[in-house]
């Protein structure tokens, strides 16, 4: 056969559609139950986070009878960050604003209270404080402009906390204050030594550690022996930026736990004598660096850690603990699954385990240690049936230079596994942040159309060690893309993808990828899809949210590269090698992302003839929040990508709860 006729054919073949019905988009729209759920000292209420449509916001729930007896919620764009119960009855809570279902929530600084009754509801902290005028003298609360966060809910006392408080500058200097929960009262216990710093207690309460970094963004870490004692310099990271960050204490509050970073390989903890200031490793996993920390029920003493760099697992400092005891006894009773356990009551008698998979979005569970007995309490997203949902497969390749990459591999249900229509999906950040095995409804609904989804962990992503981050400093563009194109050459090597029916698509520095993926490899995708993503990297020093402050002006230099340098590797700067069509998505409100880099891209690409199709919300941030938007944005993208890879499109139906077979 003529190659040129083959051309043509395989072009025709790969754009006609797979067999079967629509996506139904209606599960994949609607919002998670709640976000976050945690159980009382006391065990007699439940609180937690539940997203609405463009904020999220706390309820209260007795747990008698599940009658909601609490609820607390701001204006747009405003999130319940995190929330803690500091007594039996009383929860505190940190608020943060993101534009955008994308976007990185940003503190405001904000401490609320609310009883679990619902009375009381007060802010406590924060710059909406208002003083109670010019008439009297008594002001519980201090009117200023600073931003505050929990250090420590102090389990020994119901009335008070450690929080760190900052004021509003550019890279502040921070002091450790105890606060009243119920007047917001508040007494400096500590300042610290260094700018942007955070706060670490003993069990007893007392601020023991100050870490933070000037604008030069180098770590500083102090240590102090108790209340009034000397702050002494312990850690300064050096031009390779290895960082030592304070995990806890022990019981009796010699031993300091620290998560630190190596020369090679994954983080390591290390107990650190603070007596005789000896160091003794006491956990490292082979392939990734602690996900997060596992404590000893109402403590700050760490006990082990969960690691998630292919199927999450726990790890121990001593197996024989209690603490890692239940934990097996848990992982087994629940088949092997990943368990955290997300609160526990004072008389550590109840707890809440939550268990996921990568095709369960999440479950939460009663357990009762007396009984050893687990009762459901509640599905995240009880809509989807696991046994519907794609398995995520842990993959690992090697990279042109040798280099070993993480990543994971999703066939659509049932597909036989070969030649398959495939798109490429490249994380946000891309600094420290990381795709993990769990629940994705990008990644479900792709698969649901037809398609192969390959993310990958390229170099500067997070989880998998300080010198693998750090290689993806100034590779933009370079080797950090080049990541991304040996990853798809593996998968069309492996039999995996069909080499004529691979698109790549990604949101946020994703979609910078994509687009310089088609830019960089012409020939090696069929489409690519950038949503709120960056594509003039000249204009990250001078628009956004970055460059304002001095340490986010040492960032770009450090990890982006200096302006001059920096175009060219900007997409919109390439657009002439691009030969494929491409679909652009942004919010007007974009803070992160401005929506000029998709417009200066949108106009490059028609100024070199590339077919280029684009959905601009004016009312969205860096990610799209309303269902009516994110329902046209999806629809959109399943067309797009069906016309290019041969995939399912959307439903024009409303939707339901169901996925669509």
């Amino acid at each position: 056969m003529n190659r040129n006729v083959r051309s043509v054919l395989l072009v025709l073949l790969a754009a006609v559609p797979l067999s079967g019905g629509a996506v139904d988009l209606g599960a994949y729209l609607k919002k998670d139950t709640f976000k976050e759920i945690k159980i009382s000292p006391n065990g007699d209420y439940f609180a937690a986070i539940v997203p609405l449509e463009d904020r999220t916001g706390l309820v209260i729930m007795r747990r008698s009878d599940n009658q909601l007896t609490g609820q607390f919620q701001m204006d747009r764009n405003s999130h319940v960050e995190e929330f803690h119960w500091v007594n039996d009855s009383r929860v505190l809570i940190s608020m943060a604003e993101k534009m955008g279902a994308l976007a990185q929530p940003r503190p405001t600084g904000e401490l609320y209270a609310i009883n679990a009754d619902g009375t009381g509801a007060d802010i406590l902290v924060g710059w909406r404080v208002q003083g109670r005028g010019l008439g009297t003298k008594i002001q519980t609360k201090k009117v200023e402009r600073v931003a505050a966060w929990l250090v420590d809910d102090l389990p020994q006392s119901d009335d008070t906390v450690i929080i760190a408080v900052s004021p509003f500058s550019n890279d502040p200097y921070t002091r450790a204050e105890r606060m009243d929960v119920y007047s917001g009262r508040r007494q400096q216990v500590a300042s610290a030594p260094v700018r942007r710093a955070s706060f670490v207690t003993d069990n007893t309460g007392e601020v023991r550690f100050a870490s933070g970094a000037d604008t030069d963004n180098r770590q500083r870490l102090y240590y102090r022996a108790g209340a009034g004692a000397d702050w002494e310099l312990i850690h300064t990271a050096g031009e390779d930026g290895r960082t030592q960050v304070p995990l806890g204490f022990s019981e009796d509050g010699r031993i300091a736990y620290l998560q630190v970073d190596q020369l090679e390989g994954p983080d390591a903890i290390v107990a650190f004598d603070t007596v005789d200031r000896s160091r003794t490793e006491v956990l490292q996993d082979k392939v990734a660096d602690p996900f997060s920390v596992i404590y000893r029920p109402g403590t700050n003493t760490p006990v082990g850690a969960l690691y998630i760099g292919g199927k999450p697992h726990t790890a121990f400092f001593d197996d024989a603990t209690p603490e890692a005891r239940l934990y097996r006894s848990l992982e087994a009773a629940f088949g092997n699954m990943p368990v955290v356990i997300t609160s526990t009551t004072a008389d550590g008698n109840t707890s809440l385990v939550q268990t996921w998979s990568d095709r369960s979005p999440g479950d939460f569970y009663l357990f009762d240690g007396a009984n050893k007995k687990a009762e459901h309490l509640l599905s995240q997203r009880q809509w989807f049936d696991p046994a519907q949902m794609s398995p995520k497969k842990p993959i690992v390749l090697k990279a042109r230079d040798g280099l070993d990459l993480h990543g994971y591999l999703t066939l659509p249900s049932g597909a036989a596994g070969t030649d398959l229509p495939m798109v490429v999906m490249p994380h946000g950040g891309p600094f420290g942040i990381q795709d993990v095995w769990a629940f994705d409804s990008d990644v479900q609904m792709l698969a649901q159309a037809g398609y192969a989804v390959l993310q990958l962990n390229f170099r500067g992503s997070g989880g998998f060690g300080h010198a693998f981050e750090s290689a993806g400093a100034h590779e933009w563009g370079g080797t950090m893309q080049d990541d991304l194109t040996d990853a798809t050459r593996w998968a069309v090597s492996e039999g995996i993808a069909a080499r004529d029916r691979i698109c790549i698509y990604g949101a946020s520095y994703g979609g910078y990828a994509a687009l310089m993926g088609v830019a960089k490899e012409p020939d090696l995708y069929r489409c690519a899809v950038g949503t709120v993503g960056v594509y003039d990297l000249p204009t990250m020093h001078t628009h956004g949210d970055i460059q304002q402050r001095g340490s986010g002006q040492t960032f770009l230099n450090e990890w982006i590269g200096d302006r001059d340098s920096l175009a060219a590797v900007s997409p919109n700067r390439m657009a002439d090698r691009i030969k494929v069509p491409v679909f652009l998505a942004a919010g007007g409100e974009d803070e992160r992302a401005p929506i000029a880099h998709s417009e200066m891209m949108e106009r490059a690409l028609k100024q070199a003839g590339v077919p280029v199709e684009t959905l601009y919300f004016p009312n969205e941030g860096h990610g799209f929040y309303l269902e009516k938007n994110r329902r046209e944005y999806y629809t959109r993208l399943l067309a797009f990508l069906s016309r290019h890879l041969g995939g399912r499109t959307a439903s024009t139906s409303a939707g339901g709860g169901d996925v669509a077979e």
